[in-house]
């Protein structure tokens, strides 16, 4: 174990964030470095706790005790090592997960829990200071072929896994730019686009192929894709977006938050000659969703220079402690503040959207809400409640319903689930010979480090039905039906 007295003599602390003033003028992430000696401290605090609930509270399977052991040891090389033997990425992961390792700590039943992923986060950033993250290429290569479709988090430790494994992988993605959800939905001031890069051009040097700019389906047809690979990994995503049908939706000023993010990213890394085509500079904004999409919109209009900003969120204002149903180890709802929330806006709960206001020209000009309350399984109006709240501009950030029913799906053939993901069994097959899934397209939306862990599992099973065994780890088993074929 750590230091043995550690969360005795040390309470939890946190990497400071910048000033909001000094913050929010530029795009750079948000959080100062904390010392070194520090975050020791901090790894010190980690018990000897006989069952270590943090594996069972991420998806992974990190060995957590381990590398805090070994920060606390300064043996940052061993830690590294024991850090990447079961994440691919933990330099997204550190600064994306929502942390369930955190909330299953035992130190938390009690007290505040180990800063479990700041310290996954120093620990692969000081590996990449240090020239420690080096590309591991295969000892042979077994001549097997796999497209992986799509360049999310799913699919990069896929094609990952699969690359190191021996196998000729290429990665299709259809932006003009790998990296999927990771580029273009992700704010720079969550992750700038140079740590992902970095993390592409190791897997370039270990032997993975890109091709962005693709659109498997229409440019490689399905026919050709099955005749070309022997094996195929869908990692599409889930990439529908929950909609809002109500009066007034076709009204001029609504956006889904993924049509309007990649903007945002793009006017963040200098790439646009001109203003983004979707810009909330000087207007009224409303966020409809109070989730990390939600707080990802909030940061970037404020970036840009919106006017006002209020986010409304259905549900009720979770309460500030872990609510009795809700008991450790689980991961509680409770009322959290990311950085963007520090920063500006309204944030409004129970509150429903009625219909959007528009003006003879066809302009958003506002919001009729009502403030709810839920009953009997669904949220009723409270009468007498009804306002109208002025907007220019409204982003839909309520989440997503599953992938995209689009011309490869369509052409491949393979069945979905009741829910309109892609349907797989326990080896994460679809009902199509040789034609895999994982990630949010056969598990649902879900978590970056849920994506991962399935793109690790996703390839162990593709490795094994190409070569009738696999060595590489598979830290999970999703949660599905067997097909019926």
């Amino acid at each position: 174990m750590a230091d043995p007295k550690g969360f005795l003599k040390f309470d939890r602390e946190t990497p400071k964030r910048r000033p909001v003033d000094v913050r929010i003028r530029d795009w750079r992430e948000v959080y100062e470095e904390q010392e070194f000696s520090t975050l020791q401290r901090q790894a010190g605090r980690c018990m000897d706790c006989g069952i270590p609930f943090c594996h069972q509270g991420c998806p992974l399977g990190n060995l957590i005790p381990e590398w805090n052991d070994l920060i606390w040891r300064n043996e940052k090389v061993d830690a590294i090592d024991r850090l990447h033997a079961t994440n691919n990425f933990p330099e997204f992961t550190g600064r994306l997960c929502p942390a369930p390792c955190e909330t299953a700590c035992v130190l938390g039943i009690n007290q505040n829990p180990v800063t479990i992923k700041q310290i996954e986060l120093r620990t692969i950033e000081e590996a990449f200071q240090a020239g420690n993250v080096k590309p591991l290429q295969p000892d042979r290569i077994t001549g097997k072929t796999v497209a992986v479709i799509g360049s999310g988090p799913a699919g990069l430790a896929a094609a990952q896994q699969l690359t190191r494994a021996g196998h000729t992988v290429v990665v299709y993605e259809r932006a003009e730019k790998i990296g999927g959800l990771l580029r273009y939905g992700i704010p720079e001031f969550k992750m700038e686009k140079s740590i992902l890069d970095r993390r592409l051009n190791q897997m370039q040097r270990e032997g993975t192929r890109f091709r962005a700019g693709v659109n498997v389906g229409v440019d490689l047809t399905a026919h050709d894709l099955k005749l070309r690979y022997d094996a195929v990994v869908l990692a599409v995503g889930s990439t529908i977006a929950r909609d809002l049908n109500i009066p007034g939706r076709e009204a001029r000023g609504i956006h889904q938050a993924m049509e309007y993010l990649p903007w945002g990213n793009k006017q963040a890394l200098g790439e646009l000659a001109e203003e983004p085509v979707i810009n909330a500079k000087g207007k009224t904004v409303i966020i409809l969703g109070g989730g990390d999409t939600g707080a990802d919109c909030l940061g970037t209009v404020i970036r840009q220079g919106a006017a006002s900003i209020t986010q409304i969120e259905i549900m009720p204002r979770p309460t500030e402690e872990r609510p009795s149903s809700q008991p450790w180890p689980t991961y509680p709802m409770v009322y959290r503040v990311s950085s963007a929330h520090e920063e500006a806006g309204e944030r409004m709960y129970a509150i429903a959207t009625q219909e959007f206001i528009k003006d003879k020209d066809g302009n958003l000009t506002g919001l009729k809400v009502v403030e709810t309350k839920f009953e009997n399984g669904k949220f009723e109006p409270i009468s007498g409640t009804e306002k109208v709240i002025p907007a220019d501009m409204v982003l839909l950030a309520m989440g997503f319903v599953g992938p995209e029913q689009n011309k490869l799906v369509k052409d491949l053939e393979v069945k979905l689930d009741g829910r309109g993901n892609i349907e797989r069994d326990n080896s994460y097959a679809t009902s199509v010979e040789k034609i895999f899934v994982c990630g949010d397209a056969g598990r649902g939306q879900s978590l970056i480090v849920w994506a991962i862990a399935e793109g690790r599992s996703a390839a162990a099973a593709v490795d094994e039905y190409l070569m009738g065994r696999t060595q590489l780890p598979a830290p999970i088993l999703p949660t599905a039906r067997p097909l019926v074929v």
